[in-house]
């Protein structure tokens, strides 16, 4: 008995191993097509709804089991097996912020980001100039972004507007994957260009890839009961060193060197964003000066 148990094991993760490669078993026959006859009543009536369908439940269930190899199958041709890159991202983090609001009653006063807490410790003068003005450029460009958030830093009336379209905006969840989506696409063009991933693969790869993050987020939002809503770098660079593993197939520390790569692209790029956005503040506060 403990040899076949061994043997059914064995059998079943090799089973497993293929499907992950290929997306199905290729020994299966296909499902007989129901009969026009059946079903009446509810036929077709959850065929326009995400999750329920055939395919947002196989995009559900192949992101979390296969996520690379999916990425690779869809950029490879196969765009009916799947729900759409962006399509797929805005309905995954839209139900996101659905859950995040209905438990926000019992979630906790959130912590001051690391960003605003930045300070600086020299001995030059010089140095210290620099480096002052610096945080001080990249703070007003981050409070600029969330001014919904952090309603004493709102002076004017046109950052109270802002703020007004910021909480419209983060109400139905755009703000939480729109900036993510665009900055890790980039991020993802540059690093893989020796790969030869084009901008549209890279956008498709990006957003499938902050689906796989949102999935992990509702875990950590309903195990914490609404008090944590993010994951960890950490684990969001495991997760993209097996969807690169899968993807590009590549060895393991080849993708964790391109998830590094990726995030020191993501971070600069995050950065030159913040530093645009605080000179144009400078320059309108100046010119009006």
């Amino acid at each position: 008995m403990g040899k076949k148990k061994k043997h059914d094991l064995a059998a079943r993760r090799r089973a497993f191993r293929i499907w992950q490669k290929l997306g199905y078993f290729p020994w299966r026959k296909a499902a007989k097509t129901r009969s026009k006859g059946s079903g009446g009543f509810y036929k077709g009536a959850f065929d326009s709804i995400p999750f329920m369908n055939e395919d947002g439940k196989r995009t559900f269930s192949h992101l979390l089991l296969r996520p690379g190899y999916m990425i690779r199958d869809y950029i490879g041709g196969k765009h009916d097996n799947y729900l759409a890159p962006l399509a797929s991202l805005i309905i995954f983090y839209a139900f996101f912020a659905l859950v995040s609001a209905i438990m926000q009653p019992i979630q906790q006063e959130k912590s001051e980001p690391a960003i605003l807490k930045m300070s600086y410790d020299t001995d030059e003068e010089l140095g210290s100039g620099i480096i002052r003005n610096t945080i001080d450029i990249v703070k007003r460009g981050y409070l600029f972004l969330f001014l919904d958030q952090y309603p004493d830093e709102v002076d004017t009336r046109a950052e109270a507007a802002v703020a007004a379209l910021e909480g419209k905006l983060r109400s139905q969840g755009i703000p939480l994957f729109l900036g993510k989506f665009i900055f890790l696409w980039l991020a993802m063009a540059l690093a893989l260009r020796k790969y030869k991933i084009g901008m549209s693969a890279a956008a498709a790869g990006s957003a499938y890839i902050l689906c796989q993050f949102s999935f992990f987020m509702l875990f950590a939002l309903l195990l914490s009961l609404g008090e944590n809503t993010t994951i960890g770098v950490g684990l969001m660079a495991i997760l993209m060193t097996i969807d690169y593993y899968q993807w590009l197939g590549v060895s393991g520390g080849k993708a964790f060197r391109l998830t590094f790569k990726t995030g020191v692209f993501y971070l600069g790029l995050f950065i030159l964003f913040l530093l645009l956005i605080s000179a144009v503040i400078v320059l309108i506060a100046w010119i009006k000066a």
